[in-house]
């Protein structure tokens, strides 16, 4: 079985100019965990996750030991998104993706996928984003074609 096989072709992008807001507003109104960022000509410039947006919210390692009372209040933690809602998405995205081609085994994306610990690998065609392909979709694809589901 082929990438092209599972893959979601109607892919939700995000604009590399999008806020932190914006963003996860997209997610949130899809139900998706993740999207590519594209710059104005539609190009692939990063990725953002679920995971990215809720590691945000947390303080970086230098940040903690410098003032670690204001971390201690994790129901304050919560207003940090408050804080962080204009900042741009470019600042937290992931911009080294790896990316995967249609013709591609499943098997490969999902080994990717193991050895980046990524849920997702945006599918590239001649240097065009055509798709992207998630863990779910390999699994539920394998249990379907190889178990009759």
């Amino acid at each position: 079985m082929k990438v092209r096989d599972v893959m979601k072709s109607d892919v939700h992008t995000i604009p590399s100019t999008a806020t932190y807001e914006e963003a996860a507003r997209i997610l949130y109104d899809h139900r998706i965990g993740g999207a590519p960022v594209v710059d104005a000509e539609g190009r692939l410039v990063g990725l953002v996750s679920e995971k990215d947006f809720f590691r945000v919210l947390y303080p970086y390692e230098r940040s903690f030991y410098t003032d670690p009372e204001a971390y201690l209040d994790l129901e304050e933690r919560e207003t940090k998104v408050n804080d962080i809602r204009h900042h741009a998405v470019q600042t937290f995205m992931a911009k080294d993706v790896v990316t995967i081609t249609p013709d591609a085994p499943i098997m490969q994306a999902g080994g990717l996928m193991l050895a980046k610990q990524v849920h997702r690998l945006p599918v590239m065609d001649e240097g065009k984003l055509v798709g992207v392909v998630t863990r779910g979709m390999i699994y539920r694809a394998i249990l379907k074609q190889k178990l009759g589901w």
